[in-house]
C-alpha cells in the first residue's frame, strides 16, 4: 500500500470524525440516535472505492473501540459496540466496501443515478440489516419492531445518499481516485 492511499484512508477516517461533531438527534421512539455520520461512510465507498473505503472504516471503528471519542456526540469504546447503535457501526465498514466494489465494477458508467442507488445498496440497505438486527437481538425487540422504528431514518439517508452522489461524481469528474487506483493494479498485473 502507497503512502498516497494510506493518506486518502486517514482523510476519510478525519471527515467521519469532522462529521461527528454535529451533535446526535435522538428521537423518544428509537434508542439509536440520527448521526451524519453515514455521509462519510457513502463517501468513503464512492470516492475511494472497495478497499480503501472498507479500510479507512475499519480503522475508524478500531480507533472508536480503543476509546477515541469519535462518534457523535463524544461516545467512543468498546462499550458502545455493545449498545443499541452497536450494530449500524460494526455495519459501516462492509457498507463502505460494498458502494465501492458497485463503484469501481460500474467505473465507466457511473453517473448520479448509479451513485444514488449504490449509496442506498450499502449505506442504506446493509447498514439498516445490521444495525437493525443487532437492535433487536439487543434489546429483544422483534425485528419488525426495531425495522419500523428504523424507517424514521430513511428520508435523511436518502438525502445523505443524494448528497454523498453528487459530491463523488464531481470527484469523479475532477480528481477520479478509483481510476488511478485502477489503472496501477491493472499495469502491475
Amino acid at each position: 500500500m502507497k503512502l498516497k492511499h494510506m493518506m486518502y484512508a486517514s482523510f476519510f477516517v478525519a471527515v467521519i470524525a469532522a462529521l461527528g461533531i454535529l451533535p446526535p438527534l435522538v428521537l423518544p421512539i428509537t434508542p439509536v440516535p440520527i448521526t451524519a455520520q453515514s455521509l462519510g461512510v457513502m463517501l468513503a465507498g464512492a470516492i475511494l472505492g472497495a478497499r480503501y473505503g472498507g479500510l479507512s472504516l475499519v480503522i475508524f471503528v478500531l480507533l472508536v473501540a480503543f476509546g477515541a471519542p469519535l462518534l457523535s456526540g463524544g461516545r467512543g469504546g468498546f462499550s458502545v459496540f455493545l449498545g443499541p447503535s452497536g450494530g449500524y457501526i460494526l455495519s459501516w465498514p462492509v457498507a463502505a466496501f460494498v458502494i465501492g466494489y458497485l463503484v469501481e465494477k460500474y467505473w465507466h458508467k457511473m453517473n448520479v443515478t448509479r451513485f444514488i442507488l449504490f449509496n442506498v445498496i450499502g449505506g442504506i440497505i446493509i447498514i439498516y440489516a445490521g444495525g437493525i438486527t443487532f437492535l433487536s437481538f439487543n434489546t429483544g425487540i422483534a425485528w419488525g419492531t426495531a425495522a419500523y422504528q428504523a424507517l424514521i431514518y430513511i428520508p435523511g439517508d436518502i438525502a445523505k445518499a443524494i448528497v454523498a452522489a453528487v459530491i463523488a461524481m464531481q470527484i469523479k469528474k475532477a480528481y477520479p481516485l478509483i481510476k488511478k487506483s485502477n489503472n496501477m493494479h491493472n499495469k502491475a498485473a
